[in-house]
This record gives structure tokens, C-alpha cells and sequence, in this order.
């Protein structure tokens, strides 16, 4: 399962996001990971969620960003929903077509591992392509 949460700056995407990362965290049997560019769910998140600070790393774009996710589930197994916080900065682009194809892989990993996605867009969800839409 792939999820979007998608609006403009200061629609309330992060505290979604931080709601259901607090769920996942509570009700799921496995691990819950959070990726973001930076350490602003630091002190937001429960403590047995895996936060990824990815700006640690200096990778940016979608094939580094497919890398980590990859890396994560081969290291461990039982991953059952990844958080990603601002998936245009974490991409390092704003380009809506890459991020449609990136869901597309996100869905089919997801069908093939058994890993649920959820991640945020900021940007006007009128403008998001119809493959973007489906996720939402």
C-alpha cells in the first residue's frame, strides 16, 4: 500500500504524518522506519520508530532514495511501513512525473515486500498527475 498526503506548506501534512507514524508505531507488529532531510520529528515520533535523518548521507534523488529503502529491507526483514517527510526535498527535485514514478516503484516494492509507504508532497494537490492521484 502506497499513501500520499499532499497539499502546500502549513496545510497540516507533517502532523498527519506524525499521527499515523504514532499508530503504525502502536498497532503494527513490525518495525516502523521514518525517513527526512533533516531532525524536525526528532522529539514527535515514538522512540521504537526508526528516524532517518538522510541529509547524513548526501544522497539525493529518486535512485539513492530507492537504494535506502532497499538497504533498510535487507537489513532487516521485518519492516512494515516506511514514513517519508517531504519527499520532494528528500528527492532533491520538484518534479512531479519522477515523483509519479517513484510511487509507481514504492507500489510495486510494497506488492512484492509486503511494506507500506506513507509519505507527504508539498505541493497544490490540484496539480498532482493522475498516477500521484491514485495514491491519495
Amino acid at each position: 500500500m502506497v499513501k500520499v498526503i499532499m497539499g502546500l506548506k502549513g496545510h497540516g501534512k507533517t502532523k498527519k504524518l506524525i499521527e499515523l507514524v504514532r499508530k503504525a508505531a502502536e498497532e503494527e507488529q513490525g518495525n516502523v522506519v521514518c525517513i527526512e532531510k533533516d531532525e524536525a520529528l526528532r522529539y514527535d515520533i515514538p522512540m521504537s520508530v526508526r528516524l532517518i535523518k538522510l541529509s547524513d548521507y548526501k544522497l539525493i534523488g529518486y535512485p539513492h532514495l530507492k537504494g535506502v529503502i532497499c538497504g533498510l529491507c535487507a537489513g532487516n526483514y521485518d519492516i512494515t511501513h516506511i514514513f517519508l517527510d517531504g519527499l520532494f526535498k528528500l528527492a532533491g527535485t520538484e518534479s512531479l512525473n519522477e515523483a509519479e514514478e517513484f510511487l509507481a516503484w514504492c507500489d510495486g516494492f510494497s506488492a512484492r515486500e509486503g511494506v507500506n509507504f506513507t509519505m507527504t508532497i508539498s505541493a497544490d494537490a490540484d496539480s498532482a498527475t493522475d498516477g500521484i492521484k491514485k495514491f491519495f
